[in-house]
């Protein structure tokens, strides 16, 4: 069962041109920010009364941080104030999930939630050019500009040598990396006509159907489909900490170092290590069994 969420009157910026983002900007300049007592004593109100202003305050005091992500996503070509209601959407998330009395700030808990929510956003609104929802291709769609402007400094043209360098640094294939390339650089119109002279071509009829048959797809999309629910499955045997170190240093994008995971839970490095070990034999097995589970009950 899906836990309560908190909601607060501040996820629904609309779109606005550039002087209602400025407006709202400093709108929320008047909201200040909480010390770290305040921040536990409004996080134990929701979770032992569900007191709404609780996480109103909480989500507030926390919105300048959610604008400043968001803006970081702006390269994107996407409405800014959509991307800063996004951001605060995961704000909202996070304060209904904070648990007090781990040592942890807000904001620190509150960042991952916000940078989830905007990069499930962005991929949505990108769907149309067919971004790839492997971990690889997510990672690739989030970190192929910044790839390139290190390896090309002002410059942002792709070449082969580069291609190859992005590909194998994050373990993606050159195609992958040309291909994303050009998704990112805009659409290509499919008249476009390639080649010199009398053996030029609209590149339509260059282009090949790759994509698998409808057969595939349905397959593919039941075995997604069933690993998805065993994994949802597998992680309610974990607890809310165990939870919390698996989803950071297993399936998110960008995973948090041991590190960052003790300062934020107040342990120590060695200690996360061990939480995630088990953690991941937890989610193993329970993953094993309720495969086996889902495949014993389509075969009856």
């Amino acid at each position: 069962m899906q836990p309560q969420k908190a909601t607060a009157n501040v996820t629904g910026v609309p779109a606005l041109q550039s002087a209602g983002i400025l407006a709202y900007s400093a709108a929320i300049k008047r909201f200040d920010l909480l010390e770290p007592s305040r921040e536990q004593q409004l996080a134990r109100r929701w979770q032992e009364r569900r007191d709404q202003s609780a996480t109103d305050e909480l989500v507030t005091s926390h919105l300048r941080l959610a604008a400043k992500v968001a803006r970081g996503y702006k390269g994107y070509g996407l409405p800014i104030a959509d991307l800063i209601a996004e951001a605060n959407l995961g704000l909202v998330i996070a304060a209904s999930r904070f648990e007090p009395g781990h040592g942890a700030r807000f904001s620190s808990y509150a960042m991952w939630w916000i940078k989830a929510t905007v990069h499930e956003y962005i991929l949505r609104s990108w769907s149309l050019v067919k971004i790839g929802t492997a971990a690889a291709q997510k990672k690739l769609f989030f970190r192929l500009r910044g790839e390139i402007r290190k390896l090309a400094g002002e410059t942002t043209a792709l070449t082969p040598e580069m291609a190859q360098v992005i590909a194998g640094k994050l373990e993606v294939t050159v195609r992958d990396v040309t291909e994303m390339d050009s998704r990112l650089c805009g659409d290509l119109s499919l008249h476009t006509r390639v080649g010199d002279g009398d053996g030029s071509a609209e590149w339509e009829a260059t282009l090949v159907d790759e994509s698998p048959d409808a057969e595939e797809i349905v397959a593919e999309h039941d075995e997604v489909t069933r690993r998805s629910r065993a994994l949802r499955t597998a992680l309610e045997v974990l607890t809310e900490r165990e939870r919390r170190v698996f989803e950071a240093r297993r399936l998110a994008e960008q995973p948090l170092t041991l590190e960052q995971l003790s300062c934020e839970l107040s342990i120590s490095s060695e200690r996360v290590r061990q939480i995630e070990t088990s953690a991941f034999a937890k989610v193993k097995r329970a993953t094993i069994l309720a495969a086996r589970a889902g495949s014993e009950a389509m075969a009856a």
